[in-house]
């Protein structure tokens, strides 16, 4: 027993010994920063002294002037260049209108063989905006039918068992470029033909757009009334549409100011109108004829 009373002592004396610091890696060089355990610096002083410092700088502060200046400038300078291809005011005339006046249009774009006056109206030289014209291009119709067209050939896809995500897709997008393209031929062929009126892109993109709503027409009575269906509608459509696209043309887009002008320029602004519809069938047909079977 005395042994094992000693063994425990002895243990317990050298259990009890601590064990040496181990030296510092490093020299302790903080004595400046007495005030913080640790060695570390106030909170913020090191901060604090390059804030004022940098205030104080007049390079500095010419700088940041200078900076600003610049951030300024290009500011307005984006500003000036996006009203310059796109105002936003003259993109809020294309959209001012009602539901009397689409019906209107509709109706026009349908059937526009008794329309008698196609001139566009005006008001202290400002054409009166689509709600108060019917003759005034409009870029509410397109939007609209664009958005129907896609959903339309989404619901023919279905119905005929080939949808997809790409295949529609590659429709909405096949449509909108070819309108682009046709804007751009329609620009160079004015370009050409030296026409001078007001038409401006806006007008140019309102007028092909109109398109869509006999797309719309032919695709829903192809799937109604089969492909006999669908071709009296296309055949319809079009024929409505050319009309449409050269009284449109030949009075609000070309104007009065180009009778009596030379007959070579008189010639060149009907084959650019007739192009123009002769071109609007085809179209129509490329861009639907495969979702009618």
């Amino acid at each position: 027993m005395a042994y094992h009373s000693g063994y425990g002592a002895h243990g317990s004396k050298h259990r009890a010994r601590a064990a040496p610091d181990p030296p510092p890696l490093f020299d302790d060089t903080s004595g400046g920063y007495s005030s913080q355990p640790g060695g570390y610096p106030a909170p913020g002083a090191d901060v604090a002294f390059n804030v004022n410092h940098l205030l104080g700088d007049p390079v500095a502060n010419v700088a940041m002037a200078y900076g600003s200046s610049i951030a300024s400038h290009g500011k307005d300078m984006v500003h000036k260049e996006l009203h310059r291809f796109v105002s936003v005011n003259k993109l809020k005339y294309f959209f001012a209108v009602d539901t009397a006046y689409v019906a209107k249009k509709l109706g026009l774009l349908v059937f526009p063989y008794t329309h008698q006056n196609w001139e566009v109206q005006y008001s202290r030289d400002m054409p009166l905006p689509p709600r108060q014209d019917l003759n005034a291009p409009d870029l509410y119709i397109p939007t609209m039918a664009f958005i129907t067209y896609v959903l339309l050939a989404g619901m023919a896809l279905g119905i005929q068992k080939r949808f997809s995500p790409e295949v529609l897709g590659l429709c909405a997008s096949t449509a909108l470029v070819w309108v682009v393209m046709e804007v751009l031929a329609l620009l160079l062929g004015v370009y050409l033909a030296t026409v001078r009126s007001d038409l401006s892109t806006f007008h140019l993109l309102a007028y092909s757009g109109y398109k869509y709503v006999g797309m719309i027409l032919s695709v829903l009575t192809g799937l109604l009334f089969g492909s006999d269906g669908y071709y009296v509608a296309l055949a319809w459509t079009s024929s409505s549409l050319m009309y449409f696209i050269v009284r449109s043309l030949r009075t609000a887009a070309l104007g009065p100011d180009t009778v009596g002008g030379p007959a070579p320029r008189q010639r060149l602004q009907l084959y650019l109108t007739l192009g123009a519809a002769a071109f609007q069938p085809l179209i129509i047909y490329w861009l639907t004829f495969h979702l009618v079977r």
